[in-house]
């Protein structure tokens, strides 16, 4: 009787575990919060660490650096904060989340109300300065230097400076004219449009005019009669806006523009001060996008100094990054490039003369942190020691010896002191949900802050792997995540859906916690179902032969390389490669769509999101990029129109979109709609009002319901 009973307990155990909602996975979930690991936030005062609770900030180093486990001070609370920021005067502090200290030596701590910017003295416990924030205004960029703030207002620019006082740079800005917006539709790294100088005497800005632009006429159907919502839209081969840049110096209280000389189907990107604040940076891309320019402003007259660095590729250059002066020598500089095949920094100086590069290899620098300026080196992350693993390393200026800071374990995001001699590691592995480490970065010895316990113990938590397949070249490895269904059995067959993007600029698989799975896979694991995940040429992070090789053809060696995982796939006896699904949203939803009807006998159901249908209709930038114009590639576009595809669909496709989405305009999918109605074939719509390219809030919920009900339905 023993023994039944001790082995009906690990089934009794296993009948306890709870079954996870999409409420409780998904963005926009009403217990997805609560199911997210314990973090701890931080912030640096010089090279003290402190740590920001909701009600206190606590320090965790001394002001020399001492490393230590927990908090042992209290600097000050959120009481003593409202007792000096009266809410009537300089709005509510609801939490110390959010502080931030620009100076390492004051005891001033910088808190942005919904009415002011304040500085708050803790060891005086009072106010030491205040400006009053601009109703109204958005794109709010403070300089710390001058305790100025920059801001929007109806499409023209203004500045706040230290006095209180109003700068209105622009008086006909309208939404033909924009001023202090970011352009060329976010690409090239641009994500904002205003770029303070090092002191805060200056400010640079974009000025983009997209009067000659196209408008696409989007609809809001939230008013009683629908009104028009029309976003500029320049497609491929079509005219572009034309962009200048300006500067506005505070003391002189004028602006002058950069003499670019015709700006007309030039990308002007990557602004950068040099640290005496006399001269601006500006790397230079022709509409073309197969040369870069790095040209040099004199920031006073907006005189062109001239050409620095010259980069040229056939397909493409893309720049991402702006240069960064060295601190302890204003003479030199760091440029990133790829043009050995992968990105790495290159040392400067400023005649154009290049006198080093500091990192070699087969692997991308993925993001550059900060200087240490006491050993003279950077601070980067990069995917030397695995392309699935961002590290963190330091590498020496003056040697280019090259040193990892972390453990080699996992994804890894950091935190600089001021001097870049310790920085705190947030950081997850395959089976390790959040860890955060205090590192110094001269001799790495992480000091553990923070294990967080997964918040999952309980629930029915499927099995994540990852592995490699060969690319369609027989010799590329590329990258798989498969999650296989809760109380997997090996003896039977499962229904399997293969998630997609294959773009550029993203990836699907890492080393981080659960190799990156996304909430959904792990909800549709709980259903019974097999998710496979494989990073196809053409995404990031693995070189630029291995992302340009799609150029001019795109969705072709991707496909060919996601068919050599539905190949793995039906190697596998617990796949059922009669059940095989699709699923992406974006440059996934083209690759889904594309699937479905080039291998119609492969996917029995497919949902594509957010799809780009025919390229032609796609924006500038991006589209010409990686497919030229279609003058200039008209087999590439006519091989990729999707449009031409649409009457080989057999299985059961649904195509989803939001209503209002200003990147993949709805034309693409109604394109479809009609291709498909006059071929006689029949895919599913749905589209979400109010909504742009991803869903917002709740309609997560609703979205990842409606896709699963999907595959529900037809596939399983």
């Amino acid at each position: 009787m023993l023994a039944a009973a001790m082995m009906l307990l690990p089934i009794s155990m296993m009948a306890q575990l709870k079954s996870f909602t999409l409420d409780d996975l998904m963005w926009g979930g009403s217990n997805y919060w609560n199911l997210q690991p314990k973090n701890i936030y931080t912030a640096w005062w010089g090279d003290c660490l402190l740590e920001l609770k909701t009600d206190e900030v606590c320090v965790r180093t001394d002001k020399k650096g001492k490393l230590t486990a927990e908090p042992h001070a209290t600097l000050f609370t959120l009481d003593e904060v409202k007792a000096a920021v009266d809410e009537t005067t300089y709005g509510k502090v609801h939490h110390l989340l959010n502080v931030s200290f620009p100076d390492g030596e004051a005891t001033l701590a910088f808190i942005r109300t919904n009415k002011c910017n304040v500085l708050y003295d803790w060891k005086a416990k009072k106010v030491a300065w205040s400006q009053e924030l601009e109703k109204g205004a958005s794109l709010k960029d403070f300089s710390n230097a001058a305790k100025a703030q920059a801001y929007v207002k109806n499409f023209n620019l203004f500045i706040t400076d230290a006095e209180g006082m109003m700068h209105q740079i622009s008086t006909d800005g309208s939404r033909d004219l924009l001023y202090g917006e970011s352009v060329h539709r976010d690409e090239f790294g641009i994500h904002k449009g205003t770029f303070w100088s090092p002191k805060g005497n200056k400010l640079a800005f974009y000025r983009m005019d997209q009067s000659m632009v196209t408008d696409f006429p989007l609809v809001d159907n939230s008013t009683r009669v629908a009104t028009l919502a029309p976003e500029k839209y320049p497609m491929a081969g079509m005219t572009s806006h034309v962009v200048s840049v300006g500067i506005y110096s505070l003391k002189a209280t004028k602006t002058v523009y950069l003499k670019t000389g015709d700006a007309t189907n030039r990308y002007f990107t990557n602004i950068a001060w040099s640290p005496d604040e006399t001269t601006l940076y500006v790397i230079e891309v022709p509409r073309s996008q197969d040369k870069a320019e790095l040209v040099a402003y004199d920031a006073e007259t907006g005189e062109r100094k001239g050409v620095l660095y010259t980069e040229t590729h056939p397909r493409y250059v893309e720049p991402m990054n702006p240069i960064v002066f060295l601190p302890w020598d204003n003479s030199k500089f760091i440029y990133q490039s790829r043009r050995d095949g992968y990105n790495h920094f290159y040392l400067f100086d400023t005649t154009g003369k290049e006198l080093a590069q500091l990192t070699k290899g087969n692997f991308e620098v993925i993001d550059f942190i900060g200087f240490n300026t006491k050993d003279k080196s950077l601070i980067f992350k990069a995917n030397a020691d695995s392309p699935i693993c961002h590290n963190l390393y330091s590498v020496n200026v003056k040697t280019q010896k090259m040193l990892r800071l972390d453990n080699g374990q996992g994804v890894h995001r950091a935190s600089l002191s001021a001097s870049g001699t310790y920085l705190v590691d947030s950081w997850s592995a395959p089976d390790t949900y959040r860890c955060i480490d205090l590192v110094s970065t001269t001799k790495p010895e992480p000091q553990r802050m923070q294990t967080a316990p997964s918040p999952w113990v309980g629930y029915n938590v499927p099995e994540f792997s990852c592995g490699t397949i060969k690319a369609a070249d027989d010799s590329t490895d590329l990258y798989y995540r498969m999650v296989k269904p809760v109380n997997f059995d090996p003896t039977k067959k499962y229904p399997t859906v293969v998630y997609v993007y294959g773009g550029p600029h993203a990836h699907n698989v890492n080393g981080s916690w659960n190799y990156a799975a996304r909430p959904w896979e792990v909800y549709m694991a709980q259903k019974g179902y097999l998710l496979f995940i494989v990073d196809n040429r053409g995404s990031q992070y693995r070189g630029l032969a291995f992302e340009n090789c799609t150029h001019r053809q795109l969705g072709v060696i991707e496909m060919q390389d996601q068919m050599r995982g539905v190949d793995f796939l039906k190697s596998l006896p617990y796949v059922d490669e009669t059940r095989l699904g699709v699923h992406g949203w974006s440059f996934g939803g083209f690759m889904t769509t594309n699937l479905m009807c080039s291998y119609p006998d492969v996917f029995k159901a497919g949902v594509a999101g957010g799809p780009v249908i025919d390229w032609s209709l796609y924006e500038v930038m991006y589209g010409e990029r990686y497919m030229d114009t279609p003058e200039e590639n008209p087999e590439g576009y006519e091989g990729s129109n999707l449009l031409k595809k649409a009457g080989n669909l057999k299985g059961r496709l649904q195509i989803i979109v939001g209503y209002n989405d200003p990147t993949c305009v709805l034309q693409h999918s109604m394109s479809f709609l009609r291709a498909a109605a006059d071929a006689g074939t029949q895919p599913d719509y749905f589209v979400y009002p109010g909504q742009g390219h991803n869903m917002m809030g709740k309609d997560m919920v609703h979205l990842h319901e409606r896709i699963t009900r999907y595959f529900d339905d037809f596939l399983k």
